[in-house]
């Protein structure tokens, strides 16, 4: 195993979620790119992929706690904290049966509700961001279910790379 790769990349997985406390913004987006990429770097760096499963898995639920512990003092912390117990229902019904179906019955709301509200407040300032949010309320979370009911299944159902999908779609 390439330890060179390895060690930096799970560093940063379970170090960047501390991150959204002051920085949930730059942190936010950070982690969202890096777990995107973090399967495709790992498991040819010679990390087993059962091995990577549960990294990534207990990764992922730090970053959830730290989303819900950010929202705590955000005027979102409701839906923050019903899309972080959804969420975490999931992640244990996974570790305990090992069934991906779990991920996708109990989807990640948490995070794409979090990096949606944190770049309207990046970008339209903190005291408009939930005004916001309120007025578009509807959209926004079509947007996100939309959003992750498929990345869910492609991810956890089909087991299936989005790239060599779409590739099989064109070609």
């Amino acid at each position: 195993m390439n330890y060179l790769v390895t060690v930096p990349i799970l560093a940063l997985k379970f170090l960047l979620p501390v991150l959204y406390l002051r920085f949930p913004f730059a942190a936010g987006w950070a982690n969202w790119l890096l777990d995107s990429v973090d399967g495709d770097l790992l498991m040819p760096a010679g990390l087993d992929f059962a091995v990577y499963q549960n990294l990534d898995k207990a990764a992922d639920w730090t970053a959830y706690l730290f989303i819900f512990i950010w929202a705590w003092r955000q005027p979102i912390r409701r839906e923050i904290t019903v899309t972080f117990a959804l969420r975490t229902i999931g992640q244990a019904l996974f570790f305990v049966t090992h069934d991906e179906m779990m991920l996708f019955w109990f989807p990640n709301l948490e995070e794409p509700l979090f990096l949606v509200y944190v770049t309207i407040a990046r970008f339209r300032g903190w005291e408009r961001a939930h005004a916001i949010y309120r007025a578009r309320l509807i959209w926004i979370w079509v947007g996100i279910l939309a959003y992750k009911f498929q990345d869910e299944w492609f991810t956890h159902v089909a087991n299936v790379d989005r790239t060599e999908f779409l590739r099989g779609l064109l070609g």
